[in-house]
């Protein structure tokens, strides 16, 4: 995935994650919403980790498409 791939793909999650927060849940969804948030969120911050790992390989003179997606648990662990 290039630069401009990971904006797109930044882009949707957020509208994504827009539209839920604005829309009111249905009965018994706020699980399953909270769920699909919660999983829009780790994307997210998976999708940024992307882009400072190939801003970072590209400003030491490195490939930046040598960068890769790092699983969930590691990239949320950052937070900690």
């Amino acid at each position: 995935m290039d630069g401009a791939e990971i904006h797109s793909r930044i882009q949707e999650l957020v509208e994504q994650e827009q539209g839920l927060r604005d829309s009111p849940p249905s009965e018994g969804e706020a699980a399953s919403r909270s769920e699909r948030l919660r999983n829009i969120e780790v994307q997210l911050d998976q999708c940024w980790d992307l882009l400072r790992q190939r801003r970072a390989k590209l400003d030491a003179g490195g490939n930046p498409n040598d960068a890769k997606v790092r699983p969930a648990e590691e990239v949320e662990g950052y937070r900690q």
